[in-house]
């Protein structure tokens, strides 16, 4: 049997992760991300855990296959991150720099691509899917065949930011104005509900104020008249969104993530019907699911990735 590490950089701490070859993880752990000094000192720890991980279990090098890893921005198809904003990093090739202080084989994806493998494999998924994150923004992954649609400068799967409303004033935090990720993430469909109540309106729990996504959610599902409003809203333009990715990648199943997903099957049953509407027929047939692997997505997919490339 040989091994490998998952490795996700896409949150607040790195999470690893040690897994056997045939995908059964058997250890997870968290070591912080020290963004001081550009990143500098970030893939030195992750090689000194995994370093120190291997030492612990007393295994040999050529027992372990490889490292995958993910990071929160681009990443070409060979593994460099032309530059990553969340970690302070520049141009920086992980896979080299990693190998090198690992002695092991390095491949490096995008972190959104990744959690989508990890759903393709592992989750609700399967080799031809589409992978959508709901949550403070929208990100994705698109999967064909089993493998991750990377693009020729890794940017392949930024669906957050194909452009919906193009006369839209406020821009979105990549720079162009009216991305799906502005009416769609966590923050968006509160952005929909604050725009509701500054109109004439019905009394609604949502006047109280401190509107969250779940909070609309849930007035939404206890019949509030202005929540079930915006609720219509969102899921009409979910549906049009979706509708745009299916036309273009004619996906088996879409997989709904992040925090806006945990609204399960209510979130499934709104958008189901404007996505038909709006979903060129041939590419109609295709199945909304909720992501299954939460937070592990990530671990899993950079697993996957180490297996693709090296196994």
């Amino acid at each position: 049997m040989r091994y490998g590490f998952g490795i996700d950089l896409g949150g607040t701490t790195v999470k690893l992760a040690f897994f056997e070859e045939n995908g059964a993880c058997l250890d997870k752990w968290e070591i912080p991300t020290v963004k001081e000094n550009s990143g500098e000192q970030i893939l030195p720890d992750i090689a000194a855990a995994v370093l120190a991980y291997i030492a612990q279990k007393q295994l040999k090098k050529e027992d372990v296959l490889g490292i995958g890893i993910g990071v929160p921005g681009a990443a070409d198809p060979n593994g460099v991150v032309p530059v990553c904003v969340n970690l302070g990093w520049g141009r920086k090739d992980v896979p080299k720099e990693l190998g090198a202080l690992t002695g092991l084989p390095v491949a490096c994806g995008n972190d959104a691509n990744l959690a989508a493998l990890g759903e393709c494999w592992k989750g609700a998924g399967n080799d031809n899917m589409v992978f959508v994150t709901l949550g403070t923004g929208v990100g994705g992954g698109v999967i064909t065949e089993g493998r991750v649609l990377t693009g020729i400068n890794g940017a392949g799967g930024e669906i957050g930011h194909i452009t919906l409303f193009p006369d839209e004033t406020i821009p979105c935090n990549c720079g162009k104005c009216g991305c799906a990720e502005q009416y769609l993430s966590a923050t968006g469909i509160v952005r929909l509900a604050n725009e509701a109540l500054a109109l004439p309106h019905e009394p609604s729990v949502l006047d109280r104020g401190n509107i969250t996504a779940k909070a609309i959610f849930d007035a939404g599902k206890d019949g509030d008249p202005v929540a079930k409003a915006v609720l219509d809203r969102y899921f009409d333009i979910m549906g049009w969104f979706l509708a745009i990715i299916c036309c273009m990648v004619n996906p088996d199943v879409i997989v709904l993530g992040g925090g806006v997903s945990k609204a399960g099957q209510m979130l499934i049953d709104g958008i189901w019907e404007p996505m038909q509407k709006h979903t060129f027929a041939p590419c109609r047939n295709v199945h909304l699911a909720i992501a299954s692997l939460e937070n592990d997505a990530g671990i899993y997919g950079a697993f996957k990735l180490a297996l693709q490339n090296f196994a």
